[in-house]
């Protein structure tokens, strides 16, 4: 949602409910009414949750999401992230191969970075460089 949406998050999920056991586990871990990307994540690996269950949660108990791992958003008045210099083309054709609809789905960001052993801002970087838009987001945010 964006930032003219902040403070109905739960508008996107109308008639849904939140587990009490995951709700349990996200007002544990919230640092004022924020949900790291990463503590997200977290809680989906260490339940039977999935970060799509999580982010749901998330958007109605209208708690906003923070800190993308891949930079894109919650990081207060972060830089965005600068285009990589330059694109290796085997990096460059698996970003093209993986692509859905036009855009990299933020699952594969992740899963590229790992088997190439970047950083996940390093794909968002190389996205940068090749004009590519990483959607949607594995919690739901875009």
């Amino acid at each position: 949602m964006t930032h003219s949406d902040a403070g109905n998050y739960a508008g996107k999920h109308q008639s849904q409910s939140i587990p009490a056991e995951l709700r349990k586990m996200i007002n544990a871990v919230l640092s004022e009414k924020r949900l790291s990307c990463k503590q997200a994540h977290q809680i989906a690996a260490d339940s039977e949750f999935s970060p799509s269950d999580v982010g749901r949660a998330a958007d109605l108990m209208e708690i906003r999401l923070s800190g993308c791992q891949l930079g894109l958003f919650g990081h207060g008045k972060k830089e965005k992230i600068k285009a990589a210099a330059s694109l290796d083309t085997k990096l460059e054709k698996i970003l093209q191969e993986s692509l859905i609809d036009g855009a990299l789905p933020c699952r594969a960001a992740w899963q590229i970075a790992a088997d190439f052993n970047l950083q996940k801002t390093d794909i968002t970087a190389a996205c940068e460089a090749g004009k590519i838009k990483i959607t949607p987001c594995q919690l739901g945010a875009f």
